[in-house]
């Protein structure tokens, strides 16, 4: 039988239909993808008014918001706003993200304050070329993973990484979702997982830097496939990242060391879902009024704290328009860069470092040798160490992990001379404190260091 020109048409449109979440319009606008009840919609924003559509025509391509019956929306992987809902301010919109983040999860005041910056930042991070990760890190039963669903749920088109079985369809639900992932590096125990979950994480904070997989093609010949991995994420572990370059992306947690306060719900409930589809709701309205208006404002960087913290933490100073609340999370980064300081004063470099300082300050020109740190170091924290602490061992913690240039002088290794300013850079990183004199003068055959604050954003 002839098929009728309305169903050829009608089977056709289907047929184009393209699956979205999240779109700009030629025009502009902006499009969101909203859940209701038992159907999904369009809500589209354009000069402060918004409407709902079932599907948009672009360029000929018929747009569609998934179906609710989707598996990832059925079993909660991914979370959406219903509607935009009005707020009181910017400032009240944070000081209701942080209430909640309180009600459910036990972490410090300051942790909890960058948390809840971090949530407004997700909403507009699109807006961004980088971004930092919020990460926490802790034994098992530490209060991980409430903070994982407790914060995610409040993200921007949150993807719950625990729903899926193996890492690869992370990249997929990335690529199409656009949205925060939220991982606990815990759910992958394989080694080959972990890899993979890695090249997310390292080319996540920055645009521009896609992960390219192969893949078959009609179950026949393999071709790269490039899959975007930008975007938030909040992440949770159990020890370091081995990479210290994704080390300094985290805004990280230590947990389990204090007892649980005893307000914290130990089970969550209806309300819970019910306050975070509120915020999200609220979320979606502060993205409409923001998106096209946010941008990295150099002058927002702080030159008192180290570069690296300085550069992850402009993107989420440039969301804040409130001068207060702007305010308040500088010295949020104060703060922080104060605690980094002071966790890496109980560092092995931090105590190479002090050596280093208290032989700089003896020198007679003739450079600091690796034999006469170790000396002292053996002397000083010998015993504190399981492993016997040698001059070999000494050099490498000064060439690697503080990065300094040796060189061979009278048959001896010595920090090169053209090191005094990575050493000023380092001494304050560290929280390395000393009398340099008030000139701040190195030794002779040494560089004068200029203002640590000159260093350039990395």
């Amino acid at each position: 039988m002839e098929e009728k020109p309305t169903e050829t048409i009608e089977k056709a449109k289907k047929e184009t239909a393209r699956p979205t979440v999240s779109t700009v319009l030629p025009d502009g606008s902006l499009v969101e993808m909203v859940c209701q009840e038992n159907r999904t919609l369009f809500c589209v924003s354009k000069d402060g008014a918004f409407r709902y559509e079932t599907s948009l025509l672009v360029s000929g391509q018929r747009l569609v918001p998934y179906s609710p019956r989707n598996n990832l929306l059925t079993n909660e992987v991914v979370l959406f706003p219903s509607e935009p809902l009005e707020y009181e301010s910017e400032s009240k919109l944070v000081e209701d993200i942080r209430a909640f983040i309180h009600r459910y999860v036990d972490i410090s005041p300051l942790f909890e304050q960058i948390a809840s910056y971090y949530v407004l930042f997700t909403w507009v991070y699109d807006a961004f070329n980088e971004l930092p990760y919020l990460r926490l890190r802790g034994d098992t039963g530490s209060g991980k993973t409430r903070f994982l669903l407790t914060v995610g749920s409040l993200c921007y088109k949150p993807i719950f990484a625990s729903g899926a079985s193996t890492v690869s369809p992370l990249f997929r639900i990335l690529d199409s979702m656009r949205g925060t992932l939220i991982v606990d590096e815990g759910d992958f125990r394989f080694s080959d997982e972990k890899v993979e979950l890695v090249k997310i994480l390292n080319n996540g904070n920055g645009r521009g830097f896609p992960v390219l997989r192969s893949e078959s093609v009609s179950g026949r010949e393999f071709s790269p496939r490039a899959y975007s991995v930008f975007g938030p994420k909040l992440i949770a572990t159990r020890g370091y990242f081995q990479d210290r370059a994704l080390e300094s992306r985290c805004l990280t947690e230590e947990t389990g060391g204090r007892k649980l306060r005893d307000d914290i719900p130990i089970n969550l409930t209806g309300d819970y879902k019910r306050e975070a589809l509120e915020l999200r709701n609220k979320l979606l309205m502060f993205r409409f009024r923001n998106f096209d208006k946010r941008a990295v404002d150099p002058a927002l960087v702080d030159r008192s704290i180290e570069p690296r913290l300085a550069q992850i933490f402009v993107p989420l100073l440039s969301v804040i328009e409130d001068s207060g609340a702007r305010e308040a999370l500088r010295q949020v980064a104060r703060d922080y860069h104060k605690e980094l300081v002071a966790d890496r004063g109980m560092d092995m470099e931090a105590q190479v470092l002090e050596i280093v300082q208290e032989l700089q300050s003896v020198s007679d020109g003739a450079g600091i040798a690796i034999k006469e740190i170790a000396s002292r170091f053996i002397e000083q924290h010998g015993e504190d160490f399981e492993r016997k602490v040698t001059p070999h061992w000494i050099g490498r913690i000064v060439r690697r992990k503080l990065g300094l240039k040796t060189e061979k002088r009278h048959g001896s290794y010595v920090i090169a001379s053209s090191e005094g300013p990575k050493l000023a850079r380092l001494f304050e990183k560290y929280g390395v404190s000393g009398d340099l004199g008030d000139s701040g003068d190195f030794p002779e055959g040494m560089e004068t260091p200029p203002p640590s604050r000159d260093a350039p954003i990395i």
